[in-house]
């Protein structure tokens, strides 16, 4: 393995670049995919972007998503192919193309040509694909680009043909005359879904106009009330509802008659007073001169009448435009939808512009399908028939059609309102409901079909089917799926002038068999000129294709079957892995691709198009508002990246309420917390693995070798099995939360267990990882430490490809047998060998050591001053023998305590008390909580124990069991003894207490670890030594009483050698020549002294001289030569040698034969330990 740097060197960005160089010198992904060839297949939907824009967050989002799903289900050695996708058609390209070209109406693309047109649209599409692959890419997603498929492709279109030829044999296709949302800035109509994508709060007018029936007694005048003034030129019927109650008033001042429901009385305007004032709407029948919400004051009531007597009866028209129809038009007709909760009760209709106004009117005989006039163009302006406003945008003219209202005496009221209104998802224009003409998929038909295959998939949220998908399937409508646009996959539907003879293609093949023509291309400029010859003789000439294209959004729903060219080709893969294992994407694709999806697959098939989803929510700006450019209110992602890396974007992204389609406002700080919380700590525990797993060769023992993971499930050491515990413990709950795809749990867990990682394993066995307890010790531990990094890593690869890569490639070096990159290995097979028990114990042990730890602080006792006893409570034995067995050794040092006693017996040091738990008892009990509750709360200290032995009680009649109950334990001080004295800390469940007392052996350990815990290895750090660096450390007391530091250091010397793992040496034994790196001077305690530290070199037993026969020539060649040796080497040879080596190059003295421990030592720290001092 190679050497690593610190954590504050280490660069994520750098090494991601790394990654993704090695990725693609081996071919990584397109490796992946051929090692799982043949392996089950998992089979991933990808909804295709538009490659208009450049991505966003939202896209890094759903794509991290998916990456994560995809990579974890190729590790389970799934077949999982990942083919990029791009939806090239439809209104963002046409709208792009348009501003560019400024067309601003339908004849202008005539003017150019439909086949120019298109072509300037089939340019741009690819406009960005090379900065997608390039953020993409970046962001470690694998996904195959190079394979792409694109709606815009032949055989995809040809596969859409299909499709609708499916739904046409079913009998789900007609053409129908219908009221649309459509979009003048697009020129087009849009789906109701379509509409449903951006609704915005915008004022609108609203104006109350009178329409003067013929005929009345009382010249009396139906009110209605709308916000569309556009639409009054257009009005051809009022309608009221029959059941409804209807009232006759005078207005006072001008003595006008007008009719409302009697429920809007209050909705009609207030005259002003003699005050001058104008008085607000009633909204009750309290206020002085108000009756039934009318104003008195400013109306007289002459009668109520039925709503049914309204309905036939003539009105005047309010413009003159329509008057060919006067014959069935402008009279009243009646209908339900009309509400007495809004508006006067009356409502206007014009049903070229409204729905119901559409289907009242139809029905009523107001007007005949094919007679019904447009009055708006496809710019959203006024025909030539409407003569007062042609040529004018319909939104524009709502001012000046009030005024000509108003200049004819009927306008009763005007103001304004703020509503949620509809816009263009695309352009940001206001849409206008209008009648066009359409080709419809019949959803209606098959809605309960729809419902039932829903049930069939799994959300995640659950909630988000449940609720708004399920909500939006109930009132589905049908689908529109034309669009009278021109780059698009055409309508494949070839008619006959007289529309009696239609024939519906479902091939290329097809059509070219029955126009004897070659087709190459399926866009309109290459078929529109096609014909085909009608069945029926030449006489009735040739049928032609209908002008429209499809929506997009049915080329997306058809992508499960389009982008694998079925049924042409795959048709074998498709019907073995329909229906598609997975889908991701944003909230607003319940409306848009996963309806599209579901729709088209329960039309053709019958089924869901997918198993399972997972739907993510908005990314926002900090602020909560909208990410916008404009405003540039958010970072660019590229720079983020750069600066954090993108596997810290991934892992924020992933670990954030997005994730469960809620909104997500974005912080860089979030990003950074990920870097710092995660990455770091994950990153010290694989660095310090390194630093111990090399310094073995350092010392010049065997190079690092793996044991198996038979072996060290053996080990007797109580934190080996806890983390390989742990360790399981985090490998089964990944899988079990990536086969219910909820990602968003799997980053918390993973956060806990690198914190056990850091803070338990590694901090609690550094003296066996540093090889202080032994070789054999030593190697267990590091080849445990080795598993959990490694396991760790491989079942975290898909959530973090880069960093996890980059440790498993230096991590491997220690496994011969290991794959070529991290995303080849298998996800960790769960072997079942967990301990509870001992995952239990440690967890508990951490209590107790956070519990001392507070008792600490309370009373500003440094860890580093050591205490003399920790009594643990708890009546589960155990329990305590964990904490005073095996766990005991990692207690007491994590404390500094000299002694744990364990204590069952809870009475002896702890008064208990009983409370009743609220949150789960409240919804049980009811209105016998109270009387409940008080019995608990009175529980005396035997009923107590007797709870927490039995597991459960009963008051009237309720049984309540463990949960119910919290036993709280009180701690109860010994009598004669302060808090100062001893002080206890508990959580419920264990009690700790500390004896705070101090004495004489205790302030010797404290001068031991101030001494050598924080001086020595501060110095290390200051002259930038390295862990594995071999050093000896001096001491040299400076005051007048130099033997009292000595005598305290040498009762703490098997303390000091654990610590530093050599003795700490005085300064008088140093040799003559020894070179110091660093020294410090300190006082602790009112003691005085200076630290030294050398660098480690060989020492001569003065034994040697004798050995030597004397010769002090030979001794100083010896020295010589021996200091030249590198330490490393020097121990290594002595190793091989059973600690004996034979110098015989040193020219003019004869070979002689060392001894290691006898004639040379390789410290000053052994030496001194040898010589007895």
């Amino acid at each position: 393995m190679d050497d690593v740097c610190e954590g504050k060197d280490f660069s994520f960005p750098e090494q991601e670049l790394r990654v993704l160089q090695l990725w693609k010198e081996n071919d990584a992904f397109n490796e992946q995919l051929r090692r799982t060839e043949g392996g089950e297949e998992f089979v991933f939907y990808d909804g295709p972007p538009f490659a208009t824009g450049l991505p966003h967050y939202g896209h890094i989002l759903a794509g991290t998503i998916k990456d994560v799903v995809t990579r974890h289900q190729s590790m389970r050695g799934r077949h999982v192919s990942r083919r990029f996708g791009w939806d090239c058609h439809g209104l963002p390209v046409e709208f792009e193309i348009d501003k560019a070209l400024g067309i601003t109406n339908r004849q202008q693309v005539f003017d150019i040509g439909i086949a120019k047109y298109n072509e300037t649209c089939r340019s741009i599409v690819t406009k960005y694909v090379s900065e997608w692959e390039a953020v993409v890419t970046r962001t470690g997603r694998w996904i195959d680009f190079k394979n792409d498929y694109k709606t815009m492709d032949i055989n995809f279109m040809e596969s859409v043909w299909w499709v609708f030829a499916q739904l046409w044999k079913k009998d789900l296709v007609y053409k129908g005359f219908k009221v649309m949302p459509y979009s003048t800035g697009c020129k087009t109509a849009l789906s109701n879904f379509e509409a449903a994508l951006d609704y915005r709060t915008v004022p609108d007018p609203a104006v109350m106009v009178s329409f003067p029936i013929v005929g009345d007694a009382d010249n009396a005048a139906l009110v209605a009330w709308t916000t569309t003034p556009w639409t009054l030129p257009s009005n051809l019927a009022l309608c009221v509802n029959a059941n409804l109650t209807y009232a006759k008033v005078k207005d006072r001042t001008n003595a006008a008659v007008y009719i409302v429901a009697e429920s809007r009385l209050g909705q009609l305007p207030v005259k002003v007073k003699a005050s001058g004032k104008k008085q607000a709407p009633s909204k009750g029948s309290n206020a002085e001169g108000v009756q039934d919400g009318l104003d008195k004051e400013s109306y007289e009531l002459l009668a109520k009448i039925p709503g049914s007597s309204l309905v036939g009866l003539k009105y005047t028209p309010l413009f003159y435009f329509f008057m060919e129809l006067q014959e069935t038009a402008f009279r009243v007709i009646a209908d339900n939808y009309v509400t007495d909760d809004s508006g006067t009760g009356v409502v206007h209709c014009a049903p070229a512009f409204g729905e119901d106004d559409h289907r009242v009117c139809l029905a009523a005989g107001i007007f005949e399908t094919a007679g019904l006039v447009v009055a708006v163009d496809d710019d959203g302006c006024f025909i030539e028939k409407i003569t007062d406003f042609k040529g004018r945008y319909v939104k524009e003219a709502d001012k000046d059609i009030i005024n000509a209202v108003k200049d004819k005496g009927r306008l009763v009221s005007k103001g304004s309102i703020e509503h949620s209104y509809p816009f263009c998802w695309r352009s940001g224009t206001p849409l206008i409901y209008r009648a066009v003409p359409s080709w419809f998929v019949k959803v209606e038909k098959i809605k309960d079909q729809l419902l039932e295959c829903t049930k069939e998939t799994y959300w995640v949220p659950e909630y988000v089917k449940e609720k708004r998908f399920h909500n939006w399937l109930e009132g589905a409508r049908d689908w529109a799926v034309s669009r009278t646009r021109f780059w698009g996959t055409p309508l494949p539907l070839w008619m006959s002038q007289d529309g009696e003879e239609i024939v519906v293609m479902d091939s290329i093949e097809k059509l070219e068999k029955l126009s004897g023509v070659k087709v190459t291309d399926l866009h309109r400029h290459y078929v529109d000129d096609i014909t085909i010859p009608s069945k029926r003789g030449p006489e009735l000439g040739v049928l032609k294709r209908v002008d429209d294209v499809f929506d997009c959004w049915f080329e997306s729903g058809s992508m499960p079957y389009a982008y694998i060219h079925y049924p042409f080709e795959n048709k074998e893969l498709f019907e073995k892995n329909f229906p598609g294992n997975f889908v991701a994407e944003g909230l607003d694709q319940t409306r848009g691709w996963f309806y599209t999806l579901m729709v088209l697959s329960t039309a053709l098939f019958g089924k869901p198009a997918f198993k399972n989803l997972i739907c993510n929510g908005l990314v926002l700006a900090e602020d909560g508002k909208k990410m916008s450019k404009s405003k540039k209110n958010y970072p660019s992602p590229t720079d983020l990246i750069d600066e954090y890396g993108a596997d810290a974007l991934r892992l924020y992204l992933i670990n954030s309420p997005v994730v469960r389609a809620e909104s997500l406002r974005f912080k860089r700080s979030g990003v950074y917390s990920v870097v710092k919380d995660v990455f770091l700590p994950w990153y010290n525990a694989y660095r310090f693995f390194v630093q111990n797993a090399k310094r073995l060769e350092v010392e010049g023992l065997a190079v690092f070798s793996l044991i198996d993971q038979a072996s060290l499930l053996k080990s007797s050491n109580v934190l080996d099995h806890w983390i390989n515990s742990a360790t399981e413990s985090l490998v089964s709950f990944v899988q079990q939360e990536m086969d219910a795809y909820r990602l968003y749990t799997v980053v918390p867990y993973l956060v806990k267990y690198i914190d056990n990682l850091t803070n338990i394993y590694v901090r609690l066995n550094r003296k066996r990882l540093k090889g202080r307890t032994g070789e054999e010790d030593c190697r267990i531990s590091l080849s445990t430490l080795y598993h959990a990094l490694v396991t760790t890593c491989v079942a975290m690869a898909p959530f973090t490809p880069f960093f996890t890569e980059v440790l498993y490639q230096n991590l491997r070096k220690a496994s011969n047998k290991s794959e070529e990159s991290i995303h080849f290995c298998k996800f960790p097979s769960t072997t079942g060998e967990r301990d509870e028990r001992v995952e239990q114990s440690v967890n508990r042990m951490m209590t107790i050591i956070d519990l001392a730890r507070n008792i600490r602080e309370r009373h500003n006792k440094a860890l580093k001053t050591p205490l003399k006893e920790m009594v643990v409570v708890h009546p589960d034995n155990e329990f305590l023998e964990d904490i005073t067995g095996k766990l005991k050794e990692y207690v007491m040092e994590e404390i500094n305590v000299k002694t744990v006693t364990p204590c069952n017996d809870p009475l002896v040091y702890a008064s208990l008390r009983a409370e009743p738990n609220f949150s789960v008892l409240g919804k049980r009990l009811g209105k016998d909580m109270g009387k409940v509750s008080n019995e608990v709360k009175k529980m005396t200290q035997e009923q107590i124990l007797s709870f927490e032995e039995s597991g459960e009680i009963t008051f009237f009649g309720h049984c309540l069991k463990q949960d119910d109950i919290k036993v709280v334990r009180q701690f109860k001080r010994p009598e004669n003894v302060s808090e100062k004295e001893i002080d206890a800390a508990g959580d419920g469940d264990v009690l700790v207490i500390l004896d705070l007392r101090a004495d004489q052996s205790l302030f010797e350990a404290g001068v031991a670890r101030e001494v050598v815990v924080n001086r020595i290895q501060k110095l290390r750090k200051t002259v930038q030594l390295e862990p594995s660096d071999p050093v000896d450390v001096y001491y040299k007391s400076v005051d007048h009483d130099k033997n009292s530091l000595g005598e305290i250091l040498n009762s703490q010397v098997k303390y000091i050698r654990d610590a530093l793992g050599s003795p700490l040496v005085p300064k008088e034994m140093a040799p003559i020549d020894v070179v110091f790196v660093g020294e410090e001077s300190h006082d602790v305690h009112d003691m005085s002294f200076v630290i030294y530290i050398a660098r480690s070199c060989p020492l001569l037993s003065p034994d040697l001289l004798a050995h030597a026969s004397g010769n002090n020539d030979h001794v100083e060649a010896l020295r010589v030569y021996l200091l030249s040796r590198s330490l490393s080497r020097l121990k290594n040879q002595f190793q091989a040698g059973n600690g004996m080596i034979t110098v015989d190059c040193i020219e003019g003295y004869p070979p002689i034969n060392l001894q290691l421990g006898k004639h040379v030592f390789l410290s000053a720290g052994d030496f001194y330990l040898a010589s007895g001092s």
